[in-house]
């Protein structure tokens, strides 16, 4: 019958919206394309005039080279120290208790759509729908979708034995037809074309939610001024104690999510959201195209999004349980592609750099660049300069001396004690407030955490350049629950 679309096209248009959907509106904001031409031949002109000054004037250029590294690492450290001084204050983050948010009638509750998208997970399902089962929401409001992979036999078989579209009939299987780029935002692109709720959320399929943090979200949406699009909750793990990898892991989301979120929240720059628990206005997520299918981390660049088209970013105490990474390959991997969609984020952004600069202002632009650009750029270069610091140790060879005279030798120096001391300081600080004093012995071996982030950024650094928008899948259900202490708040 003409005029009438069936579900095969229904399904088409939802895949075309997934895929291209950014990219279309907006060719700009996408990362379909790695680097645009002028910063390709940029970056190729700045290491060829790297490159001629080192052959006619060799330790001149690598001082001036030191020198410009220090003045970033000097500049990255002071502003994390005063975000998360920002951050310190209990009213730096969204509180809303328990009574209030219960009192909320079934009325005062808007429809709401969660998001999972999942591939090869099947040992995780029967968890996920624990975690589902136990939110404090009236069913007939809340639209769940499960994301799948149509090929990911697995985990939709372990979805079907879970009762998923039978007995469960609160969550809703949706199978997303095989695409390239295979990644969680297309998926998560596809899950909107059939959202209904006011208000999008994100759970991954290992999550623990808070039981109230739907209701506690809308709670905080309602005290937020009207231009507030997103509210991120806190993420946290709920193995700390199964190794020391977790135990750092664990420490690093503590600090992150409890004071330098929140920091950032404070000075009004754009917020590098979480890959799950950060609940959207539909509206305004629609408005903006939605996610970069093609970005490796579409929460950080999406943060900047918002920021960007004049929307801000609330942080909410109120926890979601995650499983930290045991295994350091599997870590080096997540991390790797963390690092890696930082700077696609920030490459795409800096395409307009004058009209983001007039977008945000100068601070939050400079504190933009230090974010997404140099977090990954410092760790990876951290390898050099520590590679240097041992051959001083070892030798003391007089080629490293004239690398550093006085005017470049005592900043360094600043930033290797001070700043090293003030990060280690900042996580003892955080474990304090967040009472986990199982983690102090993390805290104070945290330099031996700086080494694998280092091997990640490294990593990360090359996959942009040879494979951009490759999804390097993580590996769940490694995990045990054993010496979990922290409960959802």
């Amino acid at each position: 019958m003409s005029g009438v679309e069936g579900p095969e096209s229904r399904s088409a248009q939802a895949l075309h919206y997934a895929v291209h959907g950014l990219r279309e509106n907006d060719p700009m904001a996408s990362a379909s394309v790695a680097f645009l031409p002028w910063q390709r031949n940029t970056a190729i002109a700045a290491v060829l005039l790297i490159v001629v000054c080192a052959v006619f004037a060799p330790m001149a250029t690598l001082t001036v080279l030191v020198a410009l590294c220090t003045l970033v690492y000097l500049a990255g450290m002071l502003d994390r120290v005063l975000i998360f001084k920002r951050g310190l204050p209990r009213d730096a983050i969204m509180t809303v208790d328990d009574e209030r948010a219960l009192a909320l009638t079934d009325d005062q509750l808007p429809a709401y759509t969660i998001l999972v998208p999942a591939y090869g997970e099947p040992e995780v399902v029967g968890d996920l729908l624990g975690a589902l089962g136990g939110l404090n929401y009236p069913r007939d409001k809340m639209q769940v979708l499960l994301l799948l992979e149509e090929d990911d036999e697995p985990t939709i078989e372990a979805a079907r034995r879970a009762g998923i579209g039978g007995e469960i009939d609160y969550v809703t299987m949706i199978l997303v037809p095989e695409a390239q780029p295979r990644t969680k935002p297309k998926a998560c692109n596809y899950g909107m074309h059939l959202a209904t709720g006011e208000i999008v959320t994100i759970y991954d399929a290992e999550d623990i939610p808070d039981p109230l943090q739907l209701r506690r979200v809308v709670a905080a949406f309602g005290d937020l001024p009207e231009s507030t699009a997103c509210v991120q909750a806190k993420l946290s793990f709920h193995n700390a104690r199964q190794n020391l990898l977790t135990a750092w892991f664990t420490m690093d989301y503590g600090l992150w999510f409890g004071y330098l979120l929140p920091g950032l929240m404070r000075s009004a720059a754009p917020i590098p959201l979480g890959g799950t628990s950060n609940h959207f206005k539909r509206t305004v997520l629609e408005e903006l195209g939605a996610w970069d299918p093609y970005n490796v981390t579409e929460d950080a660049d999406l943060g900047v999004r918002l920021a960007v088209h004049g929307y801000s970013t609330g942080v909410l105490d109120s926890t979601t349980l995650e499983e930290a990474n045991p295994d350091p390959i599997n870590w080096v991997r997540q991390r790797s592609r963390w690092y890696k969609g930082y700077l696609q984020s920030w490459l795409v952004h800096a395409r307009r750099p004058i009209q983001l600069y007039r977008a945000i202002g100068p601070v939050s632009f400079i504190r933009f660049t230090l974010f997404l650009a140099g977090t990954p750029v410092i760790a990876c270069l951290n390898l050099v300069f520590w590679s240097i610091s041992i051959a001083w140790i070892l030798g003391q060879p007089s080629v490293i001396g004239q690398l550093f005279p006085s005017v470049v030798y005592f900043p360094s120096l600043i930033a290797l004690i001070i700043g090293n001391a003030a990060t280690i300081y900042m996580n003892l600080i955080a474990c304090r407030e967040n009472n986990r004093p199982d983690l102090i012995w993390a805290c104070l071996l945290s330099p031996l955490y700086w080494i694998m982030m280092a091997v990640a950024s490294v990593k990360g650094c090359y996959q942009l350049i040879r494979n951009p928008s490759y999804w390097e899948k993580t590996f769940h259900g490694l995990g045990t629950t054993a010496g979990t202490s922290e409960a959802t708040s």
